[in-house]
């Protein structure tokens, strides 16, 4: 028995009014709200975030890692390496990225299904529009990791039943590369064709299964085209109130992510429901074709808690300004500081300091006392990402460099042991206060001659799940 073992999701905490868009804009906008990843996120940041809820609480370790999404932070570098030593994972568990389209994440999770011992499988994008403009404010931004494997390497959450894939070209979305936005061809033609193919390939899966339509306890019709999605599900003969929740209206739709988004809600909301097993859900993508992944959930479901419930992220989250939103894009040029920007970090010493970098490593002395950045006299290591601390001291630097001050640092003492002068993120100056209580999270903090310059940041701990710390590789 193959399937999904574990899963971790990550909604951004900065979300966009979208009834905002149109005072500006001038068009555009509407109801609800989407998604935003703050200045100092990106495609490997979310996806590094998802994957360590994925990896928390199962002894799997995997032995490869694939990363989809649309806006890979790097070209002709893989970006699967840094989450690879975000999460610590071993040297021989192999990373690759599968980058470019939104069908890429439906093709990493079939090799993650279809590979040898437990593999991760990150998809994350950021979903970026013109101003005003259709895609802006239906897309959203996020991150969702499964972990697949065998019930030899533990408990399988949900096992695949059948897979099927039909693949058409056709041009309906486009976008080259260095252009901020993707263009589309008119609605009707990709609905046309994204519906039949949709339908087939729900039929092949079903057949390769053994099931019929009313089989089905949920189906899930992911993909950007939101009106293909909807004709799919309402012909695919699966009852209207069986049909899965695309949260356009507190996410948005996050392109490469979102089927495994989709898959998460899902999951998490049968284990809520202590579903019983062989509950069947079939989730359906339409992109560059249509791909079907027909899935049985099994008894070890119903005992399975998340760390980070999706459910909570999409309740949770504080607003941001529209002027902001364009500004993290870089949409709408500001006045840059005043004082001159970071140089580009060295390679070198990235290298030399690879596990505190990445995976925010220190050191225990004999006598106890945990050292960050670790010492070399420290024969233990630390890890410290999935500690929490308390804010021991604050400031507010309204000088130094960044692309959205003022930078609030904090004094963090963890509870283990170790203090750290840290930035925080996710927080508005008068949101934190000392006493309050922090967690880690992994995250860019400058970008310098095309550099991306990652490391660990504070963010208030906001009713995260009470898992147990981190274990041997999960960051």
């Amino acid at each position: 028995m193959r399937g999904i073992l574990g899963w971790g999701a990550y909604l951004p905490y900065r979300r966009l009014d979208r009834s905002t868009i149109r005072a500006v804009a001038g068009t555009g906008g509407g109801t609800g709200h989407r998604t935003v990843a703050s200045y100092d996120e990106d495609t490997t940041t979310m996806g590094v975030a998802a994957a360590r809820d994925a990896l928390r609480g199962t002894a799997a370790r995997p032995r490869a890692v694939w990363f989809a999404t649309t806006v890979p932070a790097y070209l002709d570098k893989t970006n699967a390496t840094v989450a690879h030593a975000a999460l610590r994972l071993d040297r021989t568990a192999a990373a690759y990225d599968a980058v470019g389209s939104v069908h890429s994440a439906m093709g990493a999770l079939r090799a993650g299904l279809d590979a040898d011992g437990p593999c991760l499988v990150i998809a994350s994008d950021v979903r970026t529009g013109l101003p005003g403009g259709a895609d802006e404010a239906a897309g959203g931004d996020g991150a969702a990791a499964l972990l697949a494997g065998s019930d030899r390497d533990g408990p399988v959450l949900a096992e695949r039943l059948a897979w099927a894939s039909l693949t058409e070209e056709f041009l309906d979305r486009w976008r080259i590369p260095g252009a901020a936005a993707s263009r589309t061809w008119e609605e009707r033609f990709g609905e046309t064709r994204y519906t039949a193919l949709g339908l087939e390939a729900f039929k092949l899966a079903l057949g390769d299964a053994g099931l019929e339509a009313g089989d089905v306890a949920t189906l899930i019709v992911a993909g950007p085209h939101a009106r293909a999605a909807r004709a799919v599900a309402a012909g695919s003969g699966v009852p209207a109130v069986r049909i899965a929740d695309r949260l356009d209206g507190r996410a948005g739709d996050t392109g490469a992510a979102h089927p495994g988004l989709l898959l998460v809600a899902e999951l998490e909301r049968a284990a809520a429901e202590g579903a019983e097993a062989g509950r069947i859900v079939v989730l359906l993508t339409l992109s560059d074709g249509a791909d079907a992944v027909v899935l049985r959930t099994t008894g070890a479901l119903a005992a399975h808690r998340p760390y980070r419930p999706l459910a909570e992220q999409l309740e949770a989250g504080a607003p941001v300004a529209y002027g902001t939103y364009l500004a993290w894009r870089g949409l709408l040029p500001v006045e840059p500081p005043r004082r001159p920007g970071p140089a580009r970090p060295s390679a070198p010493a990235a290298a030399r300091n690879r596990d505190w970098k990445f995976g925010l490593v220190g050191s225990r002395g004999e006598d106890g006392t945990v050292r960050l950045p670790p010492s070399p006299l420290d024969a233990a290591r630390h890890p410290m990402a999935g500690e929490t601390g308390t804010v021991a001291a604050l400031t507010v630097d309204r000088l130094a460099h960044s692309p959205s001050p003022p930078v609030v640092f904090a004094v963090v003492d963890f509870d283990g042991g170790g203090r750290l002068p840290v930035e925080l993120t996710d927080v508005d100056e008068s949101g934190i206060a000392v006493g309050d209580r922090i967690e880690m999270t992994f995250r860019r903090l400058f970008t310098a001659d095309g550099v991306h310059n990652y490391f660990w940041k504070g963010r208030p701990a906001r009713g995260a799940g009470q898992a147990a710390p981190d274990g041997e590789g999960t960051g």
